[in-house]
């Protein structure tokens, strides 16, 4: 499958219910988020035979540093023991690793997993993953506001899309953006928490009450199923209505 394909879609998933669902099964909150790691193996494993060509993953946004230190240090160590582990795996799948959002406040050796795993998978066609560590989407769009040139801002025509690629830039350190497809969100609250708020404009929302930890690929069939059978309308009218 290639990534620019149309069959290529973008996928946005915010991982929400580790914690709830440990809570609810008596164990400590860093029980969930050992699960849900196992989860994004098995989801990323699946998501190009649903005709995935982009995965983002939301695996820490910048409000998440106030959570206790204790969970955030977990949390960080199991970024890095994902990237380490599952460097040959996504070369071999053909997985591209790259991370988005801020990185002058990660800790050091996970900075080091993270230039590893991005070098070493750079050449990954199959799907393109995305994992969001440090994010902040308003943060993200206040950044390119303050580096764009006002100049490239001057042609309605093209302001978007140059908006787009210093956005890209800032945030992501890729020079390029994709609008996000389908978004989902686990553990059944719903709200976008600052996650990709530029690219989900047009984004078909998907809500499901099943915790991250328990999501799995036939769960991500279903939603891509789901956002298959809608229609897509971008502003203008039903096709039928339009003829």
């Amino acid at each position: 499958m290639i990534l620019d394909s149309p069959r290529g879609i973008h996928v946005a998933i915010i991982m929400d219910g580790n914690g709830r669902w440990a809570t609810a099964k008596g164990q400590l909150r860093t029980a969930g988020h050992i699960a849900g790691a196992r989860t994004v193996k098995k989801i990323v494993e699946a998501a190009p035979d649903c005709g995935i060509g982009t995965l983002t993953l939301y695996a820490f946004s910048a409000d998440n540093w106030r959570r206790p230190s204790r969970e955030v240090g977990l949390l960080m160590r199991l970024f890095r023991r994902y990237l380490v582990s599952e460097v040959a795996r996504c070369v071999t799948n053909g997985v591209r690793m790259r991370i988005i959002g801020r990185r002058d406040r990660i800790p050091a050796e996970l900075l080091r997993a993270i230039v590893n795993a991005e070098q070493a998978t750079r050449a990954g066609r199959t799907l393109d993953l995305r994992i969001a560590v440090d994010y902040s989407a308003r943060d993200a769009i206040i950044r390119a506001a303050q580096a764009i040139d006002p100049v490239a801002l001057s042609d309605p025509a093209s302001a978007r899309a140059e908006f787009a690629k210093v956005l890209a830039y800032v945030d992501h350190g890729i020079g390029e953006s994709k609008d996000v497809d389908l978004l989902i969100r686990t553990g059944g609250e719903q709200r976008l928490s600052d996650f990709l708020l530029w690219e989900c404009a047009y984004a078909e929302l998907y809500f499901t009450r099943r915790m991250w930890p328990e999501f799995g690929p036939v769960d991500l069939s279903e939603a891509v199923q789901e956002f298959r059978s809608r229609e897509r309308r971008f502003g203008t009218v039903p096709q039928a209505a339009a003829g």
